[in-house]
C-alpha cells in the first residue's frame, strides 16, 4: 500500500450564518445539555485517557486544535487510522511530552516522525481493528468524531469515514462529535443516533482534501494498457489506496458496465461513474451499489457520494473481509507496492526500516480474490524509483522491509514493462516472469543475482536488455470456429515451460514436418537457444495461447528468421486437435504483418512434398508463390501482398 497523497483543507464554503444559528438553535433545543463548545467538550477528558480520533477526510479538526490547545492535557494516549492534523504539531513544544500518538497507518505528513520515533505505528489489518476495539486488547475512553447533521429523526452519518470509527464509537464510554453541515451524508453502515452521542459541537468547516501526488502519464498509461488486459467489461473492481491504482483509473474508459467493491472511493471513481463506465449493475452481491468502507478525496466526491443511493459505506469489518469480497464474482483487485523480489513477495508498506504507510487490508483483497468465481488480482507499480536509480523489482527486498503480501498469494505482477504471472509458477519460473518485466537496465544483474540465490540454473540468459513496447503492436485475436478466442502474441523468456509442453503435445509426424526429422527430446536448451535469437524484428516466434479453464495453452507458433535481405524463412506448427480451424492461415498473416513492418518483402520456406496441406495453404495465401522441387524438397518463394502496409507505430528495422 502506497501512500501517495497529502492532505490540505479547502477554503472554507460556508453555509450561510443563518443557516448554522438555525442548525445550533435546532440542535441545543432538541438535545439540551448535548450542545457545547470544543472546549467544554474537551475538558471532559481526563489526564491519561485513550482516545480514539475519527481518520481520514473525517477526522474533525476542530475538535483536534481544541484538545491540543488545551493546555490541562496531559499523558494522553491518541489512536487514529489516517492522521492528518496532527502532523501539523509534533514539532511544537513539549506537544510530544503531552501526547503518545499511535498510528494504524503512517501517512506522508507522518513518514519521518514515525521513522524519528515520535510517533508509533501498530501493524494490523484495518478489518481486524474493530474486534481490537471490542475485545479491549485496544482500550478506548473517549472517542472524537465528525458527523452530517442529525435528520428530523435524530439520525446522523459519519460520511467519509465509516470504516473502524463506527465501533469506535460503539466501544468508548464517550463521544464527542462535531457536527459539520459540510460533511455528506452516506448510505450503508454509518448512521448514528444522537442519543448515542455524549457531546455535540456544531462547527462548520471543510473536510481535509486529499492531493494525488503527480504520476509519470507516460508509465501510468503503459501499466493501465497491461492492466487492461486483465480487466473484462462486468468486472467488479478494488483499488487499492496510492497515486499508482489511482492513476490508472482514467484509462479505462473503454471498459463497460464495471462494478465497485473496495475500501476508499475517491475522486477517480467519479468520471466513470458519471459517463457509465462504473454502474454496479452486473454485480452478483451488492448489485448496483459501490460498496466502500471510507472515502478521500475533494468537494468533487464529496458532493457526488452526499446522499448518493449508488454508495455503500460499510464497516471494514464487513467490506474488506475475504470472505465477503469473494461473494463478488470476476473479482480484480487492483493494488500499488514499492518492491516486488523475484520469489513473489510483495513490500507495500516500508522503505527499508522507515514505514511508508501501512499494511491495509492489501492481503484481504488478494485472497478474497481467490475465492471469488473468475476473480484475480493484480500489484501494479512503476519498474523503477528514484528518477530511474532504483528497481522496483529485487533480488531480494530491503533490509527491514515488510512483506505485506506472501509469495503464495502473488498473482499477477504488472509494470510498464509488461505482465508477470506468478500463481501455480516455481521459483525459477517466476524469476523469468519479474525480471523479463523489469526495467532493461536491470534485467541481466537480476538474473545473476537469482542464480548467486540458487533461484535458477546457472546457464539461464537474461531477457533482453531492451524496451519490447513495440510488440504490442503484434498482439491480435482470433475467434475460433468452436467458440474460444486465441490470443497471438510474440514468444517471451517467461514462457520456456509452455513452450515445451506444446511440443511434447505434438505427434510425431507433426514433428517431422516441422523439423525434417524426429524430435524426441526439446530440452530446456533448446528451448532457450530458440527465444535467445530472438531480436522481435529480424528474428521472432507468435504463439497461440488458447485458455483450458485456468491453464493457458500454446496451440499453435509461426515463426519468420532473416534469410537474406529482405527474405525471411517462414515455418508454423499447428497441435493437431486445433487444425483446420483457420490458424495457420491466421498466423501466416500476422507473420507476414509484423515482417512487412520490419522491412521485408518476401516468405521462403522449405517443405516436404508431402505436406500437401503447407503448400495449399502458402498457395491459397500467396496465388503468385512459386513452388520449386529440388530432390526431397520443396522451396516455396512468396512475395507480400502490396496492400500490407506496417501498423502505426511500428518500429525500423
Amino acid at each position: 500500500m502506497n501512500s501517495g497523497s497529502s492532505a490540505r483543507s479547502m477554503p472554507i464554503k460556508k453555509t450561510g450564518i443563518n443557516k448554522m444559528r438555525e442548525l445550533i438553535l435546532t440542535i441545543d433545543k432538541e438535545y439540551k445539555g448535548k450542545v457545547v463548545t470544543a472546549d467544554e467538550a474537551i475538558s471532559t477528558i481526563k489526564n491519561g485517557s485513550r482516545i480514539f480520533i475519527g481518520s481520514g477526510c473525517g477526522e474533525p479538526r476542530h475538535l483536534i486544535h481544541a484538545l491540543v490547545g488545551n493546555r490541562n492535557m496531559n499523558d494522553i494516549m491518541i489512536f487514529q487510522m489516517l492522521a492528518h492534523t496532527l502532523a501539523d504539531y509534533l514539532d511544537y513544544p513539549s506537544f510530544l511530552e503531552r501526547f503518545v500518538v499511535n498510528l494504524f497507518f503512517v501517512p506522508i505528513k507522518m513518514q519521518q516522525a514515525a521513522f524519528e520515533g515520535k510517533v508509533d505505528y501498530i501493524p494490523t489489518y484495518l478489518s481486524q481493528l474493530p474486534q481490537l476495539f471490542r475485545s479491549k486488547q485496544i482500550c478506548i475512553e473517549t472517542v472524537l468524531i465528525q458527523i452530517s447533521p442529525p435528520d428530523r429523526f435524530g439520525i446522523a452519518s459519519l460520511g467519509v469515514s465509516v470504516d473502524v470509527t463506527l465501533e469506535a464509537v460503539k466501544s468508548a464510554k464517550t463521544v464527542i462529535a462535531q457536527i459539520n453541515p459540510r460533511m455528506p451524508r452516506t448510505h450503508g453502515d454509518g448512521f448514528l443516533h444522537v442519543s448515542d452521542i455524549d457531546y455535540l459541537v456544531p462547527y462548520e468547516e471543510e473536510l481535509i482534501v486529499l492531493d494525488q501526488e503527480t504520476v509519470e502519464e507516460e508509465i501510468a498509461g503503459r501499466i493501465a494498457q497491461y492492466v487492461s488486459e486483465l480487466i473484462d467489461d462486468g468486472n467488479t473492481l478494488q483499488v487499492g489506496y496510492g497515486h499508482m491504482p489511482y492513476a490508472l483509473l482514467k484509462y479505462f474508459g473503454n471498459k463497460n458496465d464495471l462494478g465497485i467493491h473496495t475500501h476508499m472511493i475517491s475522486d477517480a471513481f467519479i468520471p466513470l461513474m458519471q459517463k457509465g463506465i462504473i454502474t454496479n449493475k452486473y454485480k452478483n452481491f451488492m448489485t448496483d451499489r459501490a460498496v466502500a468502507t471510507f472515502c478521500m478525496g475533494s468537494r468533487i466526491a464529496y458532493d457526488y457520494i452526499d446522499n448518493n443511493i449508488q454508495f455503500y459505506f460499510g464497516t471494514a469489518d464487513w467490506v474488506n473481509t475475504p470472505g465477503i469480497i469473494g461473494r463478488n464474482d470476476n473479482f480484480r483487485s487492483i493494488s500499488s507496492a514499492l518492491e516486488v523480489d523475484l520469489t513473489g513477495q510483495v513490500c507495500s508498506d516500508s522503505v527499508g526500516r522507515q514505514f511508508f504507510s501501512g499494511t491495509g487490508d492489501q492481503a484481504n483483497f488478494i485472497r478474497g480474490a481467490t475465492l471469488s468465481k473468475g476473480g484475480l488480482s493484480i500489484i501494479a507499480l512503476p519498474s523503477t524509483a528514484k528518477g530511474g536509480k532504483v528497481s522496483r523489482i529485487v533480488a531480494n527486498l530491503s533490509a527491514g522491509a515488510g512483506v505485506a503480501t506472501l509469495r503464495t498469494d502473488a498473482n499477477f505482477v504488472v509494470t510498464e514493462f509488461g505482465i508477470a504471472q506468478l500463481k501455480g509458477k516455481s521459483i525459477s519460473q517466476r524469476v523469468i516472469e519479474l525480471s523479463q518485466i523489469a526495467h532493461p537496465d536491470f534485467r541481466a544483474s537480476l538474473i545473476d543475482e537469482a542464480k548467486k540465490n540458487h533461484y535458477i540454473f546457472p546457464d539461464q540468459l537474461p531477457p533482453l536488455a531492451e524496451d519490447l513496447i513495440f510488440i504490442e503492436e503484434y498482439k491480435s485475436r482470433m475467434a475460433l470456429k468452436s467458440g474460444k478466442s486465441m490470443l497471438v502474441r510474440p514468444l517471451l523468456p517467461s514462457d520456456e515451460i509452455a513452450y515445451r509442453n506444446f511440443f511434447y503435445s505434438l505427434q510425431k509426424e507433426t514433428i517431422y514436418m516441422r523439423f525434417f526429422h524426429t524430435v524426441a527430446i526439446f530440452s530446456r536448451k533448446m528451448a532457450q537457444d530458440h527465444w535467445a535469437a530472438m531480436d522481435y524484428r529480424k528474428n521472432i516466434s507468435l504463439i497461440g495461447i488458447v485458455q483450458d479453464k485456468g491453464n493457458k495453452e500454446i496451440v499453435a507458433i509461426g515463426t519468420y528468421a532473416e534469410m537474406e535481405e529482405k527474405c525471411a524463412e517462414v515455418a508454423f506448427v499447428v497441435r493437431e486437435d486445433f487444425q483446420n480451424q483457420g490458424i495457420a492461415g491466421y498466423i501466416f498473416k500476422e507473420l507476414e504483418r509484423v515482417a512487412s513492418a520490419n522491412g521485408f518483402d518476401s516468405f521462403h520456406a522449405t517443405i516436404f512434398p508431402e505436406n500437401t496441406g503447407m503448400i495449399h495453404l502458402c498457395r491459397k495465401n500467396y496465388p503468385d508463390a512459386k513452388v520449386v522441387r529440388k530432390g526431397d524438397e520443396c522451396e516455396v518463394r512468396m512475395n507480400f501482398h502490396k496492400k500490407n502496409v506496417p501498423p502505426e507505430g511500428s518500429p525500423p528495422k
